[in-house]
């Protein structure tokens, strides 16, 4: 073969390997948008009948507010080619495109969006049932416009200009850029928003049991599908050994889950005498949101034990956060994406086959990985604080306790989501 000859079958197969990890960049973006309908059963079926039309109308204002948004401002401020404030945020030339996108790579916008729309879903659980419908809507478009781009600037770019990048942080699919976000805006939202009524009674917690575990548990299913587009699709190509890497991501992927499941299951069977559904639900949750940062970075032992620590974690974070500090969480996000956002990370330092403690590589990564998680958390918790104050101030933040009883679905959006003999059981 000529050297001409080998040339443009270099080229063909580049071309050939460029398509098909557009495809997969694609395929996976609509996976990752399919967990929008699993966040939304598990937040309806966590919570009660009386709130389910509010809780599907925050779910879609985040996909649909998120996808306008990002691709108005967000994608430009998180990948622009120019850096503002020593590297804080980017922007972009207009005639690059990154403000109203519309340069030839629309995949990748696609696929950066749906990532953008889960970190602001993430908020709606811990604050369901009690948040006023016009906060949380701005809530979701400041997150996906400014709170989530500018740190995702810091690290997901990976030049020279994401100083988390210089610095040697691995997050391959977002435990913190997009988890750890998403969770330190809970927290912020549910101790200002405050409990629901009837959730602490002379100081101690209340169960107030979800109405429809068979949504939560159909919805974590599908979270769990999803997150193989979510971790998997982070390879960004396919062809070669990026087939394999990809591969062993997914893989990586769903030992952590099961791990994650299994363990919660046993952990809460010898704590309560009793194999508990919800605890468990969320233990394979927490094994997905644990193995995202280290899921190209670790081996198939690796993330066995990120998801049994997850797993564990996840439900002693649930009660602590519950018993010991009062914060009302409906359905554990606060705990499943902030808790173990942050730890997943953290432990990339102790398992990643590069760097990692266990494999002679010190302290190093451990440290990096650390200070940059705490960086998200921080910068998410102080922005939505301050957010919060300002909505507090103006428009108020949660509903009156007559619209709260009788539930957000009739007094924010003037219907009932279920028939009357079922929602009166609430």
């Amino acid at each position: 073969m000529s050297q001409l000859e080998q040339e443009t079958l270099d080229k063909a197969i580049e071309a050939i390997n460029g398509d098909m990890g557009a495809l997969w960049i694609t395929i996976a973006a609509i996976l990752v948008f399919f967990m929008q309908a699993g966040f939304t059963l598990v937040e309806v079926g966590f919570t009660r009948s009386k709130n389910s039309g509010n809780i599907i109308m925050k779910n879609l204002m985040d996909l649909a507010v998120g996808s306008i948004m990002f691709w108005a401002v967000g994608y430009g401020i998180m990948y622009g080619s120019d850096t503002v404030l020593g590297g804080f945020f980017r922007t972009s030339p207009s005639d690059q495109g990154y403000f109203f996108f519309s340069a030839d790579d629309w995949y990748n916008l696609f696929f950066q969006t749906v990532f953008c729309a889960t970190a602001a879903t993430i908020v709606s659980g811990a604050v369901a049932g009690r948040t006023k419908f016009s906060t949380y809507l701005i809530l979701s478009a400041v997150l996906t416009t400014i709170i989530y781009p500018i740190s995702g600037s810091w690290y997901w770019p990976f030049d020279d200009d994401a100083w988390l990048n210089v610095a040697g942080f691995v997050d391959f699919a977002g435990s913190s850029v997009v988890h750890a976000v998403g969770g330190a805006a809970a927290l912020v939202a549910a101790i200002m928003v405050g409990p629901r009524i009837g959730k602490y009674v002379d100081g101690k917690p209340q169960v107030i049991p979800g109405h429809n575990m068979m949504f939560g548990a159909l919805g974590v299913l599908i979270l769990w599908l999803g997150w193989f587009g979510f971790n998997g699709g982070s390879q960004l190509a396919w062809g070669g050994s990026d087939t394999v890497a990809a591969g062993s991501v997914i893989i990586n992927t769903n030992i952590a889950a099961a791990a994650g499941a299994i363990a919660a299951l046993f952990f809460t069977w010898m704590r309560y005498k009793k194999a508990d559904l919800s605890m468990t639900l969320n233990g394979a949750l927490a094994g997905l949101v644990g193995i995202t940062a280290g899921c190209g970075a670790v081996n198939a032992f690796g993330s066995l034990i990120i998801g049994l620590i997850c797993g564990v974690v996840v439900v002693l974070s649930i009660e602590t956060l519950d018993k010991k500090f009062k914060i009302d969480d409906p359905v554990g996000a606060i705990s499943v994406h902030g808790v173990c956002g942050f730890l997943g990370t953290v432990l990339v330092g102790v398992f990643a086959l590069d760097g990692g403690l266990i494999y002679d590589g010190g302290f190093k990564l451990l440290w990096v990985q650390t200070y940059g998680s705490l960086a998200y958390i921080l910068w998410a918790a102080l922005t939505t604080f301050i957010l919060l104050i300002i909505l507090k101030k103006t428009i108020g933040l949660r509903v009156s306790e007559k619209e709260e009883i009788e539930g957000l679905d009739i007094h924010e959006h003037g219907m009932e989501s279920y028939p009357e003999h079922i929602s009166n059981q609430d």
